[in-house]
């Protein structure tokens, strides 16, 4: 092998937007890459087309510059902690957890997961003012340098270089720094992905706006209220509760959620294929279900006599269905559609429901009991056996499995969360693989951000004294996640794959259910999880700067690989996505 250097220094988010202008509209382009916009209009066959300068949409102090930083080269390398990756249970594993700033391991994740993650899950921090959010930026641009990049005038390019170097938590600031992190994970996001923040009031409304600007309005799907604390907290006027979680999917149309399991869904038709029961209608109906709100959902399906059946309304206008042409056509060509015929001769569509689809129903817009801090400050004493929470404000697992379970992660899925904090998302990502035996990946980043011993000496003492390592939160989620492994290790390796004699735990007027009403001793079935199984591992890499003598052998990186197969890649320690 060369001892030829052999480093990519130029990691960006690829542009999908920008490609496809190019592919299509090559001569719009001057020879340094510029894109001329009047041109561009002249040579659209459309005269009519109104290109208005008036807008509606979110403007503040260091836009220009989140998209720079969007759209920046990596600075860093991702390095390999051989050590830990090489042990029996990391070294076979397809879990992820990344040390370092979110901004960077996006920007590499964006070249390796492009439109590969199915669902993304972050806490970012609330801006409270207490939480400890501060704007900060070791990017180091000058005056001139910056108004050249984004095209700004001097007086403004100054204003955002005082603020990005004077640890600001504005609106601006936080805005700032959330626009680039959420821009990224957009692209990471497979067509039926869906991504989930935990807000709360002090930033939901510019939040909503930001995500509506970079998702767009159309896939916001809904705003869950989520009941936080029991009691609420001091205020002057009103004691609050809750915070809240607002969901936006890649493309409306291609997301499908399943809902809560439902047990007593009956199935009680029958058709060549098996039991179903009547599921929900499937033209759309009420606020949206026009034509023309969304033209790409009026098209026609195979009717019970092979007719054109289209999403026709009540009153006999044009409609829409709710799911897209694919899936509408599985339902067809799988025989999963029940066929009504209205008075007037036209259908209404139903789905018919099967085998675990009969069991979910539809979540609701607010979350209750369990899924409250308190549940979540439990299970981290019970896991790191103190008597108090090792990390506050820690959302509670079943929060998170139950929005795998809604989002229909499965097998191969990847789930991304990278403001991992404890580690709650890889924490429920095992324990649903353990229920079911799935294959879910999950993928952490969390910034080694130091834990003040003033503010959480508990930690701070655990760390440095029971880990031996320097204090961070990042300590915190890799303990969490070996912990959270070995907790279903221990939990189902005595269990037996036999029958089981259960004895009947009713008395006198108060049978069992289980027995239907005899007290009996009954046999149960507890099925054995074989571990091997089960994804219990992670590996670590973590960002590493690049300098200009930096040396090493490495062989080229291959865009095309993943993270998954880096070990394949890594000749010393470091990768360049």
């Amino acid at each position: 092998m060369s001892n030829e250097q052999k480093i990519t220094t130029d990691i960006k988010v690829p542009n999908k937007d920008l490609e496809t202008l190019k592919i299509h509209f090559p001569h719009c382009f001057d020879k340094d890459g510029n894109f001329q916009l009047e041109k561009f209009k002249n040579n659209l066959t459309e005269k009519k087309i109104n290109f208005s300068t008036e807008s509606y949409g979110l403007d503040w102090l260091g836009k220009s510059y989140a998209r720079l930083l969007a759209s920046d080269p990596a600075t860093t390398l991702l390095k390999a902690d051989e050590t830990h990756n090489s042990k029996p249970e990391n070294v076979n594993s397809e879990n992820l957890l990344i040390k370092g700033d979110n901004l960077e391991v996006l920007k590499h994740l964006a070249n390796a997961y492009y439109e590969q993650v199915k669902m993304i899950y972050i806490d970012p921090p609330y801006n409270t003012g207490s939480d400890g959010f501060v704007y900060e930026d070791d990017r180091k641009f000058t005056v001139k340098e910056l108004q050249n990049l984004i095209g700004i005038d001097a007086e403004k390019a100054k204003r955002i270089l005082d603020f990005t170097k004077q640890k600001s938590n504005s609106h601006s600031a936080w805005l700032t720094f959330m626009y680039p992190r959420l821009y990224i994970a957009k692209q990471l996001l497979k067509d039926d992905g869906v991504i989930f923040v935990s807000i709360d009031d002090n930033e939901v409304a510019q939040l909503k706006m930001l995500m509506d600007e970079i998702y767009g309005e159309e896939n916001f799907v809904i705003q869950f209220t989520r009941e936080a604390i029991k009691g609420g907290s001091q205020s002057k006027f009103v004691r609050e509760t809750h915070d809240f979680i607002l969901v936006y999917a890649k493309k409306i149309n291609d997301l499908e959620f399943v809902g809560f399991e439902k047990e007593e869904l009956e199935l009680n038709l029958t058709d060549a294929n098996g039991k179903y029961a009547k599921g929900r209608e499937l033209n759309k109906w009420g606020a949206g279900s026009r034509r023309e709100d969304s033209p790409g959902m009026w098209f026609p399906i195979k009717g019970p006599e092979g007719e054109d059946v289209y999403p026709l309304r009540n009153d006999g206008s044009e409609g829409r269905w709710r799911l897209g042409k694919a899936k509408m056509k599985k339902l067809v060509d799988d025989g999963d559609i029940i066929f009504e015929k209205r008075d007037n001769g036209t259908y209404i569509a139903y789905e018919k429901l099967r085998g675990n689809k009969s069991k979910y129903t539809q979540f609701i817009s607010i979350l209750k009991d369990k899924y409250i801090n308190a549940k979540g400050t439990e299970e981290l004493k019970n896991l790191f056996k103190q008597e108090r929470a090792i990390f506050d404000f820690s959302k509670p697992s079943i929060l998170i499995k139950d929005l795998l379970i809604l989002s229909d992660i499965q097998d191969g899925d990847i789930v991304l969360d990278y403001f991992a904090g404890s580690g709650t998302t890889g924490d429920a990502v095992m324990q649903l693989n353990a229920e079911d035996l799935g294959s879910r990946k999950y993928i952490l980043v969390q910034i080694p951000e130091p834990i003040d011993p003033k503010k959480n000496k508990l930690a701070f003492d655990f760390v440095k004294t029971e880990l031996k390592a320097e204090p961070t939160i990042f300590e915190i989620t890799k303990e969490r996640l070996k912990r959270a492994a070995n907790k279903i290790r221990e939990e189902n390796i005595d269990v037996p794959a036999k029958s089981e004699k259960i004895k009947c735990a009713g008395i006198d007027g108060d049978h069992c259910p289980a027995c239907k009403g005899e007290h009996t001793i009954r046999t149960e079935q507890k099925e054995a999880i074989d571990l091997d199984l089960i994804d219990l591992g992670f590996k670590i890499f973590e960002t590493t700067p690049i300098w200009e003598d930096y040396n090493f052998e490495a062989e080229q990186f291959d865009s095309s690989q993943t993270l998954f197969d880096a070990g394949k890649l890594i000749e010393d320690d470091c990768i360049s996505p």
